[in-house]
């Protein structure tokens, strides 16, 4: 009973490990890109349970100052990328999650960015949920304000972005940390506790066959 009761709590703590190998978390996008250099389009998107198995889709599209209409300007599907948009044509790089349809990081990267990007980008991200009997499908927008600059002005605004990410992921990293240990101590002294009550039958074991010996030597005589 001991035994199963070890390999369960193993299993337990190696399926913890794998739900939160994945560490998500949500960071605004920056919004100041310098001309003539690459710039990363943030849209990240965690799942609130990530157990649940999960398909997606992910649609880009753009705004110029001034106008009232977006351009489809990008599509990522199935692991594959189509800029939709003459205007971004070699333009643009999938930046987000990879080797999985369960994308919670939709990103992409512009390339040698030029004035006429400024402007409103929006990342729709379609999302299918699937639960044991049925799909559950949502869609996540993300908004982002692009300025392009000659120069770069990093702003607070992204300094503190970029200081909370490293925290959170920090702090997830440590939390799993903690668990760890504290799956490994309960292993442990579970093993110790099955160890022990082996060693005490064995003993009983002994002793009773000895008893029965000096019984029968006694009968004996």
């Amino acid at each position: 009973m001991e035994a199963v009761h070890l390999l369960f709590l193993s299993l337990l703590c190696t399926l913890f490990v794998y739900q939160c190998h994945g560490a998500c978390a949500e960071v605004d996008s920056d919004t100041e890109a310098v001309a003539g250099k690459g710039f990363k389009l943030g849209c990240i998107s965690c799942k609130k349970r990530s157990e649940v198995e999960g398909l997606a889709t992910v649609d880009w599209y753009f705004k110029v100052k001034g106008d009232s209409k977006f351009s489809h300007i990008y599509n990522y599907d199935e692991g594959s990328g189509t800029i939709k948009d003459d205007r971004f044509e070699e333009r643009v790089d999938w930046y987000g999650s990879r080797m999985s349809h369960d994308i919670q990081d939709a990103s992409i990267y512009l390339l040698n960015v030029t004035f006429n990007d400024s402007g409103t980008y929006h990342c729709a991200l379609n999302r299918i949920l699937k639960y044991p009997y049925y799909e559950y499908q949502t869609t996540i927008n993300k908004v982002v304000h692009l300025t392009v600059v000659a120069k770069a002005t990093r702003g607070t605004a992204s300094i503190v972005s970029e200081v909370m990410m490293y925290v959170s992921i920090i702090g997830l990293q440590v939390w799993l940390l903690i668990e760890m240990i504290y799956c490994y101590r309960k292993i442990s002294a579970a093993g110790e506790e099955a160890l022990r009550e082996a060693a005490n039958a064995e003993y009983l074991a002994i002793a009773s066959e000895s008893k029965d010996n000096c019984a029968g030597v006694q009968v004996g005589e």
